[in-house]
This record gives C-alpha cells, sequence and structure tokens, in this order.
C-alpha cells in the first residue's frame, strides 16, 4: 500500500529481498510509522498510527508471506501478503524515505506476486492513495487497476441494545469452532465465490487482537460475521474497534442484516469500552455506504482499490461488505 515508485537514483546499492524476521519487527514498525508519517506530513512521524500494530500482527498471521528488503545490509522496507481464499490483497508495502524512487518498493512486489501465484488467488487487490500518480502507476505495472474510492470511516460508540443471535468466535467451545468457520465460509463464498477469511478469524483469536461477531440465521445459516480488532497492540489502536471485515448473507433481506451487524459492531465495542468504530466502506457498495453514514460514520482517511483483474470484486451494489486492503 505504500512506497512510491521510480527509478533508481545512480550510486544506490543494490536492492535485496529476503523474509522478514522476527528480529526485524522493530525496525520494520518504525519505517511503517515513519513512511506514512512523513508522507501525510506528520509532526512526529515516528509515532504516527499511535498504539495500532500492522507489522507484528501480519507476520504472527503468516510469517512465509512476509518480506523485507535490504539496501547495503541495512533494512529498506517491507511488504505482507494476505489470503483471504480466492482473494489477495497485500500491504503494508513500506519504503524508509530516504530511499524513496529508487526501486525498492518494485523489488519487494516480487516476492507478494509469487504468493498470490501460489495460492491461486483470482482476484488481487490493495489499496493507495488516490491522490498519488507514482503510487499508481507502480501498481499498474503489475496489473492492478483503480476502481472506487474507499473510505475509512469512524464514528463515537453510543450505548446500543444486545443484538439477538449474536455469537463471538472466541466464546465457543473450541469443538465447535471448525463448524462456526464452514459456515463463515459458506457465507463468504455466497458473497464472492471462494471468498475466505477463515485464517483472518483464527489469526485473530490466536494473537488476542479481539473477536469475531458471528450472527445466526435461519436453521444452521448464518447472517452475517464481522471480524474486529479491539484496542492497543492490534490494528485498531487505543480505544477504537476497527472492523477488519464484515459481511452479511446476501439477498432481498441484506440491507436489514447488515444494520444488525452494525449494531452488533457497536454493542461489542461497548462491552469492551471501546469509544470509537472504525469501519472501511468501498463506494462501490453505496446503499452500504449511505447506510453507514446515517448511523453517523464520517470518513477520516480516503483512498483507491486497486484491482486485478479490473473487475468489482465483492466490491457493487448488492453487497453488504465492510473491509478496506490497507
Amino acid at each position: 500500500m505504500f512506497p512510491p515508485a521510480g527509478k533508481r537514483k545512480i550510486g544506490t546499492g543494490p536492492v535485496s529481498v529476503r523474509p522478514l524476521g522476527e528480529a526485524d519487527l522493530d525496525r520494520a514498525d518504525e519505517v511503517f510509522r515513519v513512511a506514512f508519517g512523513t508522507f501525510l506530513g506528520a509532526p512526529e512521524p515516528k509515532t504516527f498510527f499511535g498504539t495500532a500494530d500492522y507489522v507484528r500482527t501480519r507476520w504472527a498471521a503468516d510469517p512465509q508471506a512476509a518480506f523485507a528488503a535490504t539496501v547495503e545490509g541495512e533494512f529498506a522496507g517491507s511488504n505482507f501478503a494476505v489470503n483471504w481464499g480466492s482473494v489477495g490483497y497485500f500491504g503494508p508495502l513500506t519504503v524508509r524515505p530516504d530511499l524513496w524512487d529508487q526501486g525498492v518498493g518494485r523489488r519487494l512486489m516480487e516476492p507478494v506476486m509469487d504468493c498470490f501465484d501460489a495460492w491461486e488467488n483470482r482476484h488481487l487487490g490493495l489499496f493507495t492513495f488516490s491522490h498519488s500518480p507514482k503510487h499508481l502507476e507502480l501498481y499498474r505495472r503489475y496489473g492492478f487497476w483503480p476502481r472506487f474510492l474507499t473510505a475509512i470511516m469512524k464514528k463515537q460508540v453510543a450505548d446500543s441494545a444486545a443484538v439477538p443471535g449474536r455469537v463471538l468466535y472466541g466464546q465457543l467451545p473450541a469443538d465447535e469452532q471448525p463448524n462456526a468457520l464452514s459456515l463463515c465460509r459458506t457465507l463468504t463464498g455466497a458473497v464472492f465465490e471462494g471468498l475466505s477469511l477463515e485464517h483472518e478469524i483464527v489469526a485473530t483469536h490466536a494473537q488476542g487482537l479481539g473477536d469475531t461477531i458471528l450472527l445466526q440465521g435461519p436453521g444452521s445459516e448464518l447472517d452475517g460475521l464481522a471480524v474486529c480488532h479491539c484496542g492497543a497492540g492490534s490494528e485498531a489502536g487505543e480505544d477504537v474497534c476497527f472492523v477488519k471485515f464484515g459481511a452479511v448473507r446476501p439477498g432481498p433481506e441484506a440491507a436489514d442484516r447488515f444494520e444488525r451487524l452494525l449494531t452488533a459492531c457497536e454493542r461489542l465495542a461497548a462491552e469492551r469500552g471501546l469509544g470509537q468504530l472504525d469501519a472501511g466502506m468501498n463506494l462501490g457498495r453505496p446503499d452500504a455506504y449511505q447506510r453507514m453514514v446515517d448511523r453517523g460514520f464520517r470518513t477520516w482517511l480516503q483512498g483507491v482499490t486497486m484491482h486485478r483483474p479490473n473487475e468489482p470484486g465483492y466490491s457493487h451494489p448488492d453487497a453488504y461488505v465492510i473491509d478496506d486492503w490497507r
């Protein structure tokens, strides 16, 4: 998702790419914050993103899909690939500001594209800055095409009523969790063939980052699910509940199910004592976006998703999905 592209400057040493190791995480986290903070003009780049953690959480979820770049033996940047079944995306891709425009970002693209080939994902994506031509050009070289904007939205948490049929994955007995994951695959597969959040659900639970909301439907079906990160040390940050992914079962009553899912997310935030609810919404899903606006969500960061191939995937008007590919 991050670094600028461009030609390598004369005199730059060779760029090497290798797996990101545990010993790299502190440095990778620092570069991640400084890169974003510098690009966005933060007064203290090293503290950008506060207590939110995108580097350690993604490395722990899948160390084999995390990569480091070095220049003359010094750490230069990192990138992460994410496997959601038929969908794959990558990020954050970050490069030290003193090495921008020197080809490091292009080298960090190579291993993630190899991951997508090995995983056989059929729809690939990323989130980047819509106002940055060199970001768009870098990713266009790899077949990605910009489509609709994605709004990263937030609202202040209010007291909300209990939601009938809401179950938390983390509170299920261990022997019931595999069946819950199967029901989740069925739901996400109905949203987009082959889409699976199983790895994300398991990683969130295993790392203690938050929990996954399950909304029971008729019979054995699920009406909805939401993978939520909660508080410092997760991708949410202090006093925030972040809906990393949410979706409801498609069909004539999908909008009503989506309203119920939003209420359940706010209820979880309130139960955890968190004051802010964050969620990403692609504007290719206009009714879902409008419903979030009507509930008081407001955009605090905006970017564009790029897709390979140039198709909407699950970002279309009939989809009621919450996500962002940061």
